[in-house]
């Protein structure tokens, strides 16, 4: 009788059999049956027919233990399990099998092992089985047990076991050892075996390799089926081989499996990994049917691609038809929100989360705290992390990401702590972040012990991490460090080089800057935007006019980058320190776009220097308009005034900066000793220690007047008297963080010392002389660049 119409006659018959508890069958008949049942998952009809079975042979428990256990009762799968006359290795291998089809790990090998005690010998399929579960779950030392008594069995040779092996490894990430097992069958037409592989390489990120299997596949001539084609898509995505993929897909279109939804699906998912929308779009719309998966791919597609807005369409599109939302769709969703200015509607997406219930998928959520964060919503991306139950690294890195980035740099530094003492080890990113926000806060001491951590955990680093390093250390004035770190770096991008190369111009080393960059393009490393505003720097600090010409040129001739306000800036800076205003404010005519605050600044900068107050009036009015309640102006015109003795214009600005509202940011210094910052202000006398300072303020000034010293009054910005104005002068904010540097940190350790404000030109020259009278080596940094100052000598050039 023909297989279907059997079928159906046994369904037909085992209907009325119910009924009438007749049955007539054979013991063969009724076993046929009862398999059929116990396949389709009729186990209560199936236990109905056994139980009125009179000659049940061990096909029938076989076959009763196996449904029940497929179908995931165990307890009844179990009785009869110690129940049944006779157990064969078929027996063990049912209960085994249904116990590694729902992941019970122990319930399995117990089982297994117990098997082997009892004198059976475990089948292929049994191998197949529990290695099945070794690789869902990716337990490798079971697995590698496994194959051990696969290799005392001689199943090693069997092309079903080594496919789970295969499969096993793979998922296991020994791609190595998945290759050496492999190679032994490679030249079988089994398609599962090459498919196993297959999988193994695209899952692990072995794009390339995965493209080379396929290709010796074909030409063995070993069909792909619906399992193979979705890995190398997969594969072909993750290395951007959209030229290949489109030829994967004609293969796919030739064979017939482009009405597959799982093959369509990979299809779409590759066309959007790989940029190539319009295929992903056009595979999209000739799906006959909606699938989630396949839109997912494409909302992320665009939004990798920069496309948030047809992201949000698509979006709207799968609310429109009613599809299924799940917690992939929605991180994307969010993500485009991340990079556009649309809170309403970001607000209104987290409204149907919230209504979703998908609040409490962790995925959801750690989605929410970035896009939040990256939008500069702080408050919001705090309430969203504040109300996770179960927070994992990624959701405690989105809001250290998002300190970081918003300028929170104390807060990020202090929620890293947190993240550790809770127990949750922080990723690359994380490390990257507090790094940055330690670079920011010129915190060396904490940014070394980040450093050190991560040497004694054996976390391998990362890209990202080794240039935030590099960038930490240069901004923190240790030069040194910074070297050292990039030294130790396997690999270096032009973030890398472009971080040494910004660090020692500001730490006033430009020409070693310069040599930096010579190595760098010795490398085939191109310059960016960035590496010119860096060498510019450093010209401008070492007074390289002619090099600095040479690089602003190159630029555009060179390199095809167009030189922004950051570079003309420098420029200017360049002209100014050299004393050349002329060819600044002829450079400044030159600039196809209107001068911004950057280049104004730079312009005023040098206008002070030079005492070129009328050329200084102009910069200073054009800052008005374009950044009115920016103070520096305001005051640095009012200083020009004062400097040369137009008391009432100087405090005609002043009185223009009350009218409107604006206050000149006050001045403070600060110096971290022992982990702990002590800030001053000028003419502080709230620490503890202002007896001691103010006395070695006194011993300072007294013996850098006998080397030479002389107060610069110009910097005295009050119309008093001369001792008045020196006392004022003695007590700047550096000067106070000087005098503590000198009581607390110990004799031959560098004094570090950071401003927030341009070094007063007074402070800077008493700094020259207390370096060579007390022979110490004093470091600060104030908002324009390091000041390294040794034996009386400063690393800046000393323009003022």
């Amino acid at each position: 009788m023909h297989k279907s119409r059997f079928l159906n006659f046994s369904r037909g018959y085992l209907h009325s059999a119910v009924k009438s508890n007749e049955f007539s069958y054979s013991r063969i008949e009724s076993n046929r049956v009862l398999q059929d049942l116990s396949k389709a998952g009729r186990i209560d009809d199936a236990r109905n027919l056994f139980d009125k079975m009179l000659d049940r042979d061990d096909f029938s428990w076989n076959t009763m233990i196996a449904g029940y256990a497929n179908s995931g009762r165990f307890t009844e799968a179990e009785k009869l399990f110690y129940e049944t006359p006779v157990k064969s290795s078929i027996t063990w291998t049912g209960l085994i099998s249904g116990y590694c089809k729902y992941g019970f790990e122990n319930e399995a090998f117990e089982l297994f092992w117990e098997m082997k005690l009892q004198g059976q010998s475990p089948s292929q399929y049994t191998l197949g089985s529990v290695l099945g579960l070794c690789s869902t779950k990716g337990l490798l030392q079971k697995g590698e047990q496994i194959h051990g008594y696969a290799i005392k069995t001689w199943f090693d040779w069997n092309v079903f076991v080594v496919t789970s092996l295969v499969d096993m490894y793979g998922n296991c990430k020994c791609v190595f050892e998945a290759e050496c097992l492999f190679e032994m069958v490679a030249d079988c037409k089994y398609n599962a075996v090459w498919s196993a592989m297959l999988a193994g390489y695209s899952h692990y990120g072995y794009g390339y390799k995965a493209i080379e299997c396929f290709r010796n596949m074909r030409t063995e001539g070993v069909e792909s089926n619906q399992f193979t084609f979705p890995s190398i898509l997969r594969a072909c995505g993750a290395v951007m081989a959209c030229n290949f993929g489109s030829q994967v897909h004609g293969c796919i279109v030739r064979t017939g499996f482009g009405a597959n939804i799982f093959v369509r699906s990979a299809l779409v998912d590759m066309y959007a990994k790989c940029g190539d929308l319009n295929s992903a779009k056009s595979v999209l719309e000739n799906m006959e049917f909606d699938d989630e998966v396949s839109w997912n791919s494409m909302i992320l597609g665009c939004v990798r691609q920069g496309f948030e807005e047809e992201a949000l369409s698509i979006f709207q599109k799968m609310l429109s038809r009613n599809m299924k939302i799940d917690e992939y769709t929605l991180p994307s969703v969010l993500n485009s929100f991340a990079s556009m200015k649309d809170m309403q509607n970001a607000i209104s997406v987290h409204c149907l989360i919230i209504k979703t219930g998908f609040e409490a998928y962790k995925l959801v959520n750690n989605a929410l705290i970035d896009m939040y964060a990256k939008q500069g919503k702080l408050d919001c991306a705090i309430m969203a992390f504040s109300k996770m139950v179960d927070k994992d690294v990624v959701s405690w890195t989105s809001l250290v990401t998002g300190y970081s980035h918003n300028g929170s740099y104390e807060e990020a530094i202090k929620l890293f702590c947190k993240m550790i003492i809770s127990g949750v080890y922080p990723d690359q990113i994380a490390v990257a972040s507090v790094l940055s926000a330690c670079a920011e806060l010129t915190v060396l001491r904490f940014g070394q012990q980040i450093h050190a951590t991560l040497v004694k955990s054996g976390l391998g680093s990362s890209l990202s991490v080794d240039n935030s390093l590099v960038t930490m250390y240069a901004k923190c004035g240790s030069i040194v460090d910074a070297n050292r770190a990039f030294d130790s770096m396997p690999t270096r991008d032009v973030i890398s080089w472009t971080a040494l190369i910004v660090g020692y111009a500001q730490n006033g080393r430009g020409k070693h800057s310069l040599q930096f960059y010579n190595q760098m393009i010795a490398t085939g490393t191109k310059p960016d935007y960035i590496t010119f505003i860096g060498l510019l720097f450093a010209c401008s600090h070492d007074g390289l006019l002619g090099s600095g010409r040479a690089y602003f040129e190159a630029m555009d001739r060179v390199y095809g980058i167009k030189p922004g306000p950051e570079h003309y800036a420098c420029m200017i800076d360049l002209y100014g320190r050299s004393g050349k205003l002329a060819e600044a404010k002829g450079l400044l005519n030159q600039m196809v776009q209107a001068p911004d605050a950057v280049v104004w600044k730079a312009l005023l900068a040098a206008c002070r220097v030079h005492k070129e107050l009328e050329l200084g009036e102009v910069a200073a009015k054009n800052l008005f308009e374009l950044e009115p309640m920016n103070s520096m102006p305001y005051v640095m015109l009012s200083n020009m005034y004062s400097a040369a003795g137009k008391w009432e214009d100087a405090a005609r600005i002043r009185r223009l900066m009350r009218s409107r509202g604006i206050w000149k940011e006050p001045g403070y210094s600060w110096i971290e000793t022992n982990s702990k910052v002590d800030t001053f202000m000028s003419e502080d006398r709230r620490h503890p220690l202002r007896a001691e300072i103010y006395s070695k303020i006194d011993e300072i000034i007294m013996l850098i007047k006998e080397a030479g010293y002389v107060p610069d009054m110009s910097f005295a910005l009050h119309d008093t008297d001369v001792e008045v104005k020196e006392l004022g002068l003695a007590y700047h904010s550096e000067k106070l963080a000087l005098a503590f540097g000198l009581l607390t940190v110990p004799r031959g350790a560098p004094i570090r010392i950071f401003k927030n404000l341009r070094v007063c030109g007074d402070c800077h020259t008493a700094m020259k002389y207390t370096s060579t009278v007390y022979a110490r080596h004093i470091i600060l940094r104030d908002s324009n660049c390091f000041h390294h100052f040794i034996q009386g000598r400063c690393s800046c050039g000393d323009y003022w």
